[in-house]
């Protein structure tokens, strides 16, 4: 019935691949440069856990929880869930895929924090912007990988690819709600007192937006550890190179095993950043 509105397709797909095709031909050296510079970034930090003992990563990681959240408690679960770890065997694909989840870290607030103070102080850049982190955040995440496989191959960079795109607004938005919502007499008192701009910035609204920042570096954290299952579906290492391996194989032992080890690794980094928790 409708044949007459479906002979004449808006052609976005078509416009997409066509996009895709003039970026890959012109804009080659960018991209390479992008994937040298990933690959050494995920290369530096993958040594950085693996060449240490694994006790010494984990006595590193206590140390790190003790500083943030001063709770014996929460420092004792998190040495126990690397212990698990390291019990059921999963050591390098969870070194691997902290390697991805600190990369994603290392770009997304790179990025978006930055980004995010612009749009505070630019309410016209926000509202420029929105539909597009709309955007990137409710496209299917398969769909990210298509041009990740395009542009990079397979590996770990169109991994951490795919991964920023469906990250990067979390941190963007809640820099954004940080810095936009910092007491207008706060702002005032310190306009009074003489304070520059870039006083302003760095000793009034960052440290009142701090709490929504260190939010956004959690959601961070947990949305790229969201991403190892479909980051091996282009050849990323890591914890999900099990999961797929399982599916594969309609292997419930492999799936429910590894699976755990995920929901150990999400519960840890997010008691180890978890502001509210500490006392």
């Amino acid at each position: 019935m409708l044949d007459w509105l479906t002979a004449y397709k808006i052609p976005v797909g078509d416009t997409a691949e066509a996009i895709f095709d003039w970026i890959r031909q012109n804009l080659g050296f960018l991209l390479d440069a992008l994937s040298w510079t990933m690959e050494n970034l995920i290369d530096g930090i993958l040594w950085v856990l693996e060449t240490p003992h694994p006790l010494i990563i984990i006595a590193a990681f206590v140390a790190i929880t003790w500083l943030l959240q001063r709770n014996w408690k929460t420092c004792a679960f998190v040495a126990l869930g690397f212990l698990f770890v390291l019990n059921q065997d999963y050591w390098g694909e969870t070194l691997e895929s902290l390697t991805l989840i600190l990369s994603a870290c290392v770009v997304c607030m790179g990025v978006g924090v930055p980004i995010g103070i612009a749009a505070a102080h630019r309410p016209k850049l926000y509202t420029a912007l929105r539909p597009v982190l709309d955007l990137m955040q409710t496209l299917p995440t398969f769909v990210y990988l298509i041009p990740a496989i395009v542009f990079f191959g397979i590996g770990m960079v169109p991994g951490l690819i795919a991964t920023v795109i469906f990250v990067v607004p979390a941190p963007i938005r809640l820099t954004y709600l940080g810095i936009s919502s910092t007491p207008t007499a706060l702002k005032e008192a310190a306009t009074a007192f003489g304070a520059t701009p870039s006083q302003l910035l760095w000793k009034v609204e960052m440290p009142s937006a701090f709490p929504q920042i260190m939010a956004g570096l959690n959601q961070t954290i947990m949305l790229s550890l969201s991403m190892v299952v479909i980051a091996a579906l282009v050849g990323a290492d890591g914890l999900g190179v099990p999961v797929v391996r399982a599916l594969n194989q309609v292997n419930t032992s492999l799936g429910f095993e590894s699976g755990f080890v995920i929901v150990v690794v999400a519960i840890m980094l997010d008691r180890i950043l978890n502001m509210g928790d500490r006392k």
